[in-house]
């Protein structure tokens, strides 16, 4: 297949994924949400475990935190 036939061929295929950027985006976001959602959550359940178990609360806040960096997903971006 030439250049010229393979040009011709690409924009539909670049148009259809402009199309579809801004669903797929959406769908991002949303999952993201979720994501942080349910980790704040697991933090919330592990912070009050720690405590039920005898840890202090300053120790028990700063292990969560500890415990809720692992799920920001920016640390592991470049």
């Amino acid at each position: 297949m030439t250049d010229k036939k393979r040009a011709m061929k690409d924009p539909p295929i670049i148009a259809a994924l402009f199309l579809h950027f801004p669903s797929i985006m959406l769908k991002l976001g949303f999952e993201f949400l979720k994501f942080k959602r349910e980790a704040k959550k697991g933090g919330k359940i592990f912070r009050k475990e720690l405590i039920e178990h005898g840890i202090d609360p300053k120790t028990a806040s700063e292990l969560s935190y500890i415990y809720l960096q692992s799920s920001n997903l920016q640390e592991y971006l470049p």
